[in-house]
């Protein structure tokens, strides 16, 4: 009985939210569409496009409703509102989002009552199921109506709220695009960096290299000791240039991750940190199935990354590093135990690592709250 009475009072609770919000979409929502759609052209053509952000608002206030009630996430799929008068009021129009949360409002204003019945089953079920259970020693069937009530509530609300196929459809072509576009940014930086590394340090050097050797050439008849001093620097002017280039490559695609895979790549990353990094490895084993190489390149670069910035900004000595396989992805977990607060927007890095992974439609998340500890989870889709 009194399991009963604590699932009826979250039941209630729920209910009586979403017939508050009817009452609350009833004084303001029709106001302002009718506001909109009136005769004041110039003011409701205004008016529209923000009628329906509130709309979505509102719409995702639901949502949220919904998934802490019943545990489970209601997608959306909006395309953004952007531009100017005219053309907000086309995106909002015809995005298929706008007709979904209109036909849920529309719904609502009938099923979003039913929480009302709520209010007559309280006493039934206190007198009902009091005796039921109090001296029949049966389980009770009155108050358990509540929860049934608050489940198929939401259960209308989710079906409701559930994106469209062409909103999802929408939703995902203006996502590649955004990951197209950074994807284009992260190649050119990339292109933009290898030409950097190779005027200032490889070409520098064998251009120098190059003027040696010719003054040596000059030198070698008449001067043997000159010559023999230049052809030495040359030498010297050679190994460096041989080691730019080496840089160069390791930072194109490491030459480790074809020798060793990402788990002995990883490990040698930790080595040579400069903190002392923990590596775990769950599913990942040096002589098994490997990922594609973007995969491994762009999980190797985000470790390489977060320890860097680690190393400089958290202010910790130790950190850790986790490589697990999934089903179909790879999951790469950096954490330190420094001072956190990391401000993404105070560096490129983090924002080259968001773009890599992006174009493998992975994900990056980054949680570092003041006082710390500091993680950066890496998901990237994976096919072994």
């Amino acid at each position: 009985m009194w399991k009963a009475m604590v699932q009826a009072k979250r039941a209630t609770v729920q209910l009586c939210r979403s017939v508050a919000m009817v009452f609350a979409m009833c004084l303001f929502v029709c106001v302002l569409l009718i506001t909109a759609l009136g005769t004041l052209a110039v003011v409701g053509a205004w008016l529209l496009p923000e009628t329906l952000l509130l709309v979505r608002r509102i719409a995702g206030a639901k949502r949220f409703l919904v998934a802490t009630w019943t545990g489970r996430e209601v997608p959306q799929a909006y395309q953004p509102v952007t531009g100017r008068l005219r053309q907000r009021l086309r995106i909002v129009l015809r995005d298929p989002g706008t007709r979904s949360d209109l036909r849920w409002m529309a719904a609502f204003y009938v099923y979003g009552w039913i929480g009302l019945l709520a209010v007559p089953l309280w006493p039934l079920g206190l007198v009902v199921d009091g005796v039921w259970s109090g001296l029949l020693r049966r389980q009770p069937v009155v108050l358990p109506l509540i929860s049934r009530l608050a489940d198929l509530e939401a259960d209308w609300s989710a079906a409701l709220l559930k994106p469209s196929p062409q909103a999802l459809l929408a939703a995902r072509v203006d996502e590649l695009t955004a990951t197209r576009a950074g994807a284009i940014a992260a190649h050119e930086a990339e292109l933009r960096r290898i030409e950097r590394d190779l005027h200032d340090g490889a070409q520098a050097h064998l251009v120098s290299l190059s003027m040696r050797i010719g003054l040596a050439r000059r030198a070698y008849d008449h001067r043997p000791e000159t010559a023999r001093r230049l052809l030495d620097e040359a030498q010297e002017q050679a190994e460096e240039a041989l080691a730019e280039l080496r840089h160069v490559v390791r930072g194109i695609h490491p030459p480790i991750l074809s020798d060793r895979g990402l788990v002995g790549a990883v490990r040698a990353l930790a080595a040579s940190s400069g903190l002392d990094v923990v590596v775990n490895v769950v599913g990942l084993a040096d002589d098994g199935p490997r990922a594609p190489a973007a995969v491994e390149a762009a999980a190797y670069f985000a470790v390489a990354e977060a320890l860097t910035n680690a190393a400089k900004h958290s202010g910790s000595v130790r950190a850790s590093v986790r490589l697990e396989r999934l089903r179909n992805a790879v999951r790469v977990v950096v954490r330190d135990e420094g001072a956190g607060g990391a401000d993404e927007a105070g560096g490129t890095g983090m924002i080259g690592i968001r773009r890599r992974v992006a174009a493998l439609d992975g994900t990056v998340t980054v949680t570092s709250p003041e006082g710390g500890p500091t993680a950066v989870t890496v998901e990237l889709p994976c096919v072994w």
